[in-house]
């Protein structure tokens, strides 16, 4: 546990929402401080969401994030967004992308590793399977489909409390019953 005088921060971490966030992932949200969006959001309406939480947002395109697949109306939003952000925390960094230009269908771990060896944790998504590997440093995690589009058991986010010594991953499950399932 981190000390109690030492600065914690909670963040979202969610992915693959195609348009939809589960509210019980929005209730997982409004406990933390800040929220971090591994693409695939597929719409002005999802960031527009996230911020009437008054949290620091940082959200990365997805393959379904471009020009053309958004309505021609939010061109310049989904323009914006970048195809990979860090996010500098007590004790460490946060690579986030979206994770399909490391293979398609699975993406590769160590190339993730490759491409950020300056974090401390990676976050992706794109394949809405939950996971967490620790196997080496930087730790590798993929918070599933926060969404209603191939949930794979349920919608999931995950949460990450940081303080300068110790990093904590919750993850969160909700079945379509609503339950949380650990």
């Amino acid at each position: 546990m981190p000390h109690p005088s030492e600065h914690t921060t909670r963040i979202a971490i969610i992915s693959d929402t195609h348009g939809v966030i589960n509210n019980n992932i929005i209730d997982v949200i409004k406990t933390c401080d800040q929220i971090i969006h591994a693409g695939d959001i597929c719409g002005a309406h999802v960031l527009e969401q996230l911020q009437t939480f008054d949290k620091k947002i940082t959200a990365v395109a997805g393959n379904n994030d471009a020009s053309g697949l958004w309505p021609v109306e939010q061109t310049h939003v989904v323009n914006a967004l970048p195809h990979m952000a860090d996010i500098e925390l007590p004790g460490g960094i946060i690579a986030i992308e979206h994770g399909h230009r490391h293979g398609m269908h699975t993406p590769c771990h160590d190339s993730l590793r490759h491409s950020h060896p300056h974090a401390r944790v990676i976050v992706y998504g794109h394949t809405h399977s939950m996971l967490v590997d620790k196997e080496t440093t930087p730790w590798v995690i993929n918070p599933g489909a926060a969404g209603a589009t191939r949930t794979r058991g349920g919608a999931s986010c995950m949460v990450l409390t940081a303080s300068e010594n110790e990093w904590n991953i919750e993850m969160f499950r909700f079945t379509e019953e609503n339950s949380a399932v650990a």
